[in-house]
């Protein structure tokens, strides 16, 4: 099992540079696991698949009460109803942001990673294929909530 810090720290870099920028809050990182697999803990997961120097997938995990907090911040006026009708579109927009920041600093340490899209899920029994590969697990800490990271690159 070796998962290089050099690969890890751009997604954590830009997951921290995003939400200061767009929501001004700051992610404590808390400890960290290994897991099996990339499998989400939380009601909302963002995975991003991963080729290049490395293959594998991304997966962020938020509780929806923290994706309602980040709605009304960055859709103030939306009422309770709007949120929940526009949730996955703020969500796939700060994820596309994370992604993109992520790439930059990827392509700036000279590192070959192209990304997908970011897809958003949401469900509390979801079943998504995930690969099954041994994954660095790191919560993340905000005002808001945790915001988990699972990191299984090869």
């Amino acid at each position: 099992m070796n998962i290089n810090a050099e690969y890890v720290n751009p997604f954590l870099e830009a997951a921290s540079a995003v939400f200061k920028q767009l929501l001004n809050i700051d992610l404590r990182r808390g400890k960290l696991i290994l897991k099996e697999v990339p499998q989400p803990s939380h009601d909302v997961a963002i995975i991003i698949g991963i080729t290049g120097a490395v293959t594998g997938q991304v997966v962020f995990s938020m509780s929806l009460e923290m994706v309602k907090k980040i709605a009304q911040i960055l859709a103030p006026g939306l009422s309770e109803k709007d949120i929940m009708n526009e949730w996955k579109d703020i969500v796939g927009e700060v994820a596309n942001m994370i992604t993109g920041n992520a790439m930059n600093l990827f392509a700036y340490s000279g590192k070959r990673v192209e990304m997908t899209t970011p897809t958003v899920i949401e469900g509390e029994s979801f079943t998504i294929t995930l690969i099954k590969q041994t994954t660095l697990g790191i919560n993340l800490y905000s005002p808001f909530g945790q915001l988990e990271m699972n990191v299984a690159l090869k």
